[in-house]
């Protein structure tokens, strides 16, 4: 008859239970770090996704489908010419993809007046161009300067107005 030894087998019960153990706490403890490291990650994106929505604002700004240009003397930054903007206005189709936005928007904020939608019969005597409509999406606005050409007394001026331009995006 063989006699067992259980003081060896209840030895390498303990010694498993004790890796088991110190194995789930190293998890726990690899688990915590990790959250740490990665707590000021969605921090980062939303900083880096906000900032890329006021770059793409200023972009279209500044794109020559929207922009001065030379065609009111010397090249500007943010600035916004209006009868390219009512030109597009019309063929915004055409465009409905190409920047990769839900929505574009320009607004007169000053001088002040009423809320009027643009269209060929009502320009420049509105407020709001809407180019793509859109509910859904981040809005994001910058400052611009909303220039034209003004035909006052048979003199061709120039005439710029504040406004913003509003681009939503999905994001």
């Amino acid at each position: 008859m063989v006699i067992k030894n259980r003081n060896g087998q209840m030895k390498i019960q303990q010694m498993a239970f004790m890796l088991i153990a110190v194995t789930i706490l190293f998890t726990l403890v690899g688990l915590f770090i990790i959250k740490i490291v990665f707590s000021g990650v969605q921090e980062s994106a939303e900083s880096l996704r906000e900032r890329d929505a006021l770059l793409l604002v200023s972009k279209m700004a500044n794109s020559p489908e929207f922009s001065c240009g030379k065609s009111l003397g010397d090249s500007r930054v943010n600035c916004v010419d209006m009868d390219k903007a009512m030109a597009l206005s019309g063929n915004i189709g055409k465009y409905s993809d190409f920047w990769g936005v839900e929505g574009i928007e320009i607004r007169r904020i000053f001088p002040e007046g009423n809320n009027v939608k643009c269209n060929l019969d009502n320009y420049p005597d509105c407020n709001e161009i809407e180019f793509l409509s859109s509910d859904t999406g981040t809005g994001v606005s910058n400052f611009v300067a909303l220039c034209r050409k003004d035909k006052t007394d048979g003199i061709v001026q120039e005439k710029c107005e504040i406004g913003k331009i509003i681009v939503n995006y999905d994001g």
